[in-house]
């Protein structure tokens, strides 16, 4: 594709397996109308996100938010979802996985191309379908029908899911490892003793 420079991306029309233009036509048709709707991007923010994401449902009349991304998004949609839920406890989730179909057409280049010099020949060109992931990812305060695909039920405590570990070493008890460091440091090391005494 070095010969090629690419001069459009167009999503492809939409088929039961592609989402549609607006939030509302998108994987989750039934929302109320006062759901809020993310849409991540590769270059988002995540702490931009959050800001707004947590300060929405924060509100009472809030009671749902999805977050959507595609291509290299999708592990930020995902991010952001389980960062709200680990703030926000009692969110039920559910989560859809669909493809998007996008059309990138390429020209060709003209041997020994000039920066910014056009293709002179608009027949030589190329179209690409290709099938980009995308994840929508509801959010909401209200009980969700457990029966479908991709729910998750809440999770009642905030914070972090496991137990903090207890360190088990074979250290002394009344000694600490900043003190074992030290101690090894003050003692000196017999090969740096007889350097000493042959300089």
């Amino acid at each position: 594709m070095e010969n090629f420079r690419k001069v459009r991306s167009e999503e492809a029309p939409a088929g039961d397996g592609d989402e549609g233009g607006s939030p509302s036509s998108g994987p989750f048709a039934d929302l109320a109308p006062g759901a809020v709707h993310m849409r991540v991007k590769e270059g988002s923010k995540i702490r931009n996100l959050l800001a707004f994401a947590t300060a929405s449902m924060a509100q009472p009349a809030t009671r749902a938010i999805v977050f959507s991304g595609c291509g290299r998004a999708t592990t930020k949609t995902v991010t952001c979802a389980e960062i709200l839920k680990r703030r926000l406890a009692g969110l039920h989730q559910v989560t859809r996985l669909r493809y998007r179909s996008v059309r990138e057409v390429w020209q060709s280049l003209p041997p020994g191309p000039t920066p910014g010099q056009t293709p002179s020949d608009p027949a030589a060109s190329l179209s690409v379908l290709k099938n980009v992931p995308s994840l929508a990812i509801l959010l909401s305060k209200d009980a969700l029908d457990p029966r479908q695909l991709g729910y998750q039920p809440p999770n009642l405590s905030p914070g972090p899911s496991s137990p903090p570990t207890v360190s088990t070493s074979k250290r002394s008890l009344g000694q600490s490892a900043a003190e074992e460091g030290t101690a090894k440091r003050s003692q000196p090391e017999p090969e740096a003793e007889n350097e000493d005494r042959t300089a």
